[in-house]
């Protein structure tokens, strides 16, 4: 009878061989990465709850009239029925974490270690902790069905950025991305008059009206309500309180 047991000599790779180790190494990861991409195409056949996720700076403090921007939103869209997402962290993160405290939504933080961040906000009552920018960014996809930036940095121009392009490539389907503030709105004129340049376009018309830019709470507010509604009317009525 023949024996079952592997051949080691093929399959053993000695440590000392660099090249090999770095290969193994290179198609774990990638083995890795496509178990991921393969576990994030689940989805719930229906789901329970509506969520805004809220991108903004981290330095904005209570008090300022950004701040109080913020939380009224998020207290507003609470109201509507829709739990909040946040970075978790202070600013105008906190600002909406409070404004869906109050509301009595669920208030989520999802959040990235850094070496010099702060602790998660007292306003979030879900956190959840990641180790790299990527895992999070992804997280905030799975978990969100509408966008609302309010004024920020460099780390809110990151995610935004990915919002937008995940929507013109057609990975995010029907998902409001809306920028409050004049500060968006001339970024957005400023991506058009670059990108589409007669005889050099870069982009297509289109791509650059996937933002929605408005001017205040208010108008966001009436986005995220009209859209919610139609949610509502595809997964049988309210949200879960």
């Amino acid at each position: 009878m023949a024996s079952s047991k592997p051949n080691d000599a093929a399959t053993t790779i000695s440590l000392a061989d660099e090249d090999q180790v770095k290969q193994v190494i290179r198609d774990t990861l990638f083995g890795l990465w496509a178990s991921v991409n393969n576990l994030s195409r689940l989805r719930p056949s229906k789901r329970e709850r509506y969520r805004v996720t809220v991108f903004g700076s981290a330095r904005t403090q209570p008090g300022h009239w950004v701040y109080e921007d913020v939380r009224c939103l998020a207290a507003e869209l609470s109201r509507l029925g829709c739990d909040i997402v946040t970075g978790g962290g202070p600013g105008l993160m906190q600002a909406a974490n409070e404004g869906a405290r109050e509301s009595g939504r669920e208030s989520i933080g999802i959040r990235v270690q850094l070496p010099f961040e702060q602790e998660v906000n007292p306003f979030v009552e879900q956190a959840f902790e990641h180790q790299t920018f990527f895992t999070r960014l992804h997280q905030f996809v799975l978990m969100s069905d509408a966008y609302v930036v309010a004024p920020g940095g460099i780390g809110t121009l990151l995610e935004s950025m990915m919002i937008w392009q995940l929507l013109q490539v057609r990975h995010l389907h029907d998902t409001p991305l809306i920028f409050v503030g004049g500060m968006w709105r001339g970024l957005v004129e400023w991506a058009a008059a670059q990108m589409l340049r007669p005889g050099a376009e870069l982009a297509n018309p289109e791509d650059l009206r996937i933002p929605q830019c408005v001017d205040g709470p208010d108008e966001a507010i009436a986005i995220v309500r009209e859209h919610h509604g139609r949610w509502q009317a595809l997964h049988g009525g309210r949200s879960p309180s």
